[in-house]
């Protein structure tokens, strides 16, 4: 239901997408990138369960640390780690290279749905258990419990602007987000709808989650407009200045020039007049010469 089969194609600018051979046709659920490398894992096949690349294009089969189920991964503070539904003493494993992978022991065996990194902290959400379906840890290899704000089926978190959201599926209604400053400890928020929240991301200025139901309503947004949009609108005000500079400088010219050329057709207005007057001054000069010499 959630996997994520994009994993195998690639796009530029996120239109356009190309297919991609995966390294192996398993259930890839999950993918992050970190440290110049695409890391996917898989819930299903045998010594394969994760994938890398460093290209998102050529993908190479790597052995999982166990076979587990491998729900969710992510990359913080030069490692990867991932997470599992399944294991005992085994839910979670790590890579410094996504190449090699170490088992670690989880904060209790649930089933552990998604992981992510933000503020210094791995935190991941699972859909199982009691009182501990949040845990964390520094350094991606110790980890702690703690206490979700319901006891729900938690499928997916993220971190941005100084928060860890995580959303949820579940009967119970309103209270399928819940917040935290710390992953330590948090707070339900009540969601737009009461959709199954499947997955939640962090961009732009921007929470969103999508859901896999409800009708014209399966996605949901938190935050301030993104920056993108504000940059735009940013852009358009600077483009708007510009253009009301460039055309005020255009009014300013073009007044100057009926300025000049109200001036050259008053000038060239005179010229006939003071040929006149020249003339006339010429006569007279003249005149005044004759009687001279009459005298």
């Amino acid at each position: 239901m959630f996997s994520i089969s994009a994993i195998s194609q690639a796009a530029a600018d996120g239109i356009t997408w190309t297919s991609r051979t995966s390294a192996a046709d398993n259930d890839w659920y999950s993918v992050t990138y970190g440290n110049g490398l695409f890391v996917a894992v898989s819930i299903t096949g045998t010594n394969n369960r994760v994938m890398t690349s460093p290209d998102g294009i050529t993908w190479t089969s790597r052995t999982s640390a166990a076979d587990n189920a491998w729900r969710s991964v992510t990359y913080g503070n030069g490692l990867f780690v991932a997470v599992s539904t399944n294991g005992t003493g085994n839910g979670v494993m790590t890579s410094p290279d996504g190449i090699n992978w170490t088992s670690r022991t989880s904060a209790a065996d649930i089933q552990w749905l998604s992981v992510t990194y933000g503020n210094g902290l791995f935190v991941a959400v699972s859909g199982s258990g009691t009182g501990n379906r949040v845990m964390t840890s520094p350094d991606g290899i110790n980890w702690t419990s703690r206490t979700s704000a319901a006891d729900e089926t938690w499928n997916s978190v993220t971190y941005g602007n100084g928060l860890f959201v995580a959303v949820r599926q579940g009967l119970a209604t309103g209270n399928r987000v819940m917040t935290s400053t710390d992953g330590v400890n948090w707070t339900l928020r009540t969601s737009a709808t009461d959709n199954q929240w499947s997955s939640v991301t962090y961009g732009d200025g921007l929470f969103v989650a999508v859901s896999y139901n409800g009708t014209g309503n399966r996605v949901m947004t938190s935050g301030e407009i993104g920056l993108a949009a504000r940059n735009s609108a940013s852009a358009n005000t600077e483009g708007a200045r510009v253009a009301e500079e460039a055309r005020i400088a255009a009014a300013a010219e073009a007044a100057r020039k009926v300025k000049e050329q109200k001036e050259l057709t008053e000038i060239l207005a005179l010229i006939p007049k003071i040929g006149e007057l020249t003339l006339s001054l010429g006569e007279t000069t003249k005149s005044l010469y004759s009687n001279k010499c009459v005298k």
